[in-house]
């Protein structure tokens, strides 16, 4: 017994000393990148956190790029680059993603619109916008395009979700942040070892390379989940917003995309506006601005071209 007893003591103190040695290792690592991987653009408070802004180009309309569940401006980055030859464009990262504070909860689409034109207004980047959306961004500009409609002029959306697509009824208790057993693992530096492997992470293109050192924070991890379960919620608040009156839009569908159901969820967002136009992205899975960026580019441009020749009637 005593031997057992001396057996499990050992083992005990063991994992305790290795826990002790990752979350040293992965403070050092998160304060190294953050001297390695400066934010691109700027940090704006918002009441109390600062989220992060890129915008660069000149010009109007402002187009604003809201990216997909767990993602950030990064993966937008070759899209930004051609589109602001054209006019100025801005993407950011949702609070607690990219370079950006953790915020407070609930993470849903009413809380990151509220946020987002917070974060142009202080960032006194004024309007009019062409407002992007892909995937869960696209349940963020429905609550935008509600609550701002006077300083929108068009909307893209990007293989936006559907609120239908969401079944599950929202939590009862949304304040409340859920275990992320991905945030605890990186928290002792596991997630930062495991993308070194190249199976698992393979090789970001140039322009990127911050990502990864942004992915494998325990914040991100931890603010994916968060926004996870403010699905529901998120779901039900852009469902009550039926109609964007004759507001320009566009929607962008990824053919390749499996998901039972994609296509007509994707066709029933033309009901939004009695002005949309439905484009496909014909080579293109899930995240069109990586697997397909060029028919990105020229569907944002083509908003940009209607949105102006609109204003010169």
């Amino acid at each position: 017994m005593n031997a057992r007893l001396i057996w499990l003591g050992r083992v005990a103190v063991s994992i305790i000393g290795l826990a002790l040695v990752g979350a040293i290792y992965e403070s050092m690592a998160e304060a190294a990148d953050a001297k390695a991987y400066p934010p691109l653009g700027q940090l704006v408070d918002v009441g109390g956190y600062r989220l992060h802004i890129n915008c660069t180009g000149t010009g109007s309309p402002t187009v604003v790029i809201d990216a997909g569940l767990g993602d950030w401006s990064t993966t937008w980055g070759v899209v930004q680059q051609e589109v602001a030859k054209t006019t100025r464009v801005c993407t950011y990262d949702r609070a607690g993603l990219g370079w950006s504070e953790a915020g407070p909860l609930p993470r849903d689409a009413e809380q990151h619109a509220m946020e987002l034109h917070t974060l142009l207004q202080n960032a006194q980047i004024p309007g009019p916008y062409v407002i992007v959306g892909h995937s869960l961004g696209g349940l963020d500009i429905r609550i935008f395009v509600h609550d701002y409609s006077s300083e929108v002029a068009g909307v893209v959306l990007v293989d936006s979700m559907n609120p239908k697509q969401v079944t599950q009824s929202p939590a009862t208790e949304s304040q409340s942040q859920p275990f992320s057993f991905k945030a605890m693992l990186a928290r002792f530096g596991v997630a930062r070892l495991l993308v070194k492997l190249p199976v698992l992470a393979p090789a970001m293109p140039p322009g990127q390379e911050a990502y990864y050192p942004l992915y494998i924070r325990p914040q991100n991890f931890q603010t994916t989940d968060n926004e996870y379960q403010g699905l529901p919620a998120s779901a039900g608040q852009a469902a009550a917003v039926k109609s964007f009156g004759d507001l320009p839009l566009i929607v962008l569908t990824a053919t390749l995309n499996g998901l039972p159901g994609w296509p007509e969820w994707q066709s029933e967002l033309l009901e939004l506006s009695s002005n949309s136009q439905h484009l496909f992205a014909e080579n293109s899975g899930h995240n069109v601005q990586v697997d397909e960026p060029q028919v990105a580019i020229e569907v944002i441009l083509q908003m940009i071209q209607q949105v102006r020749e609109l204003g010169t009637r």
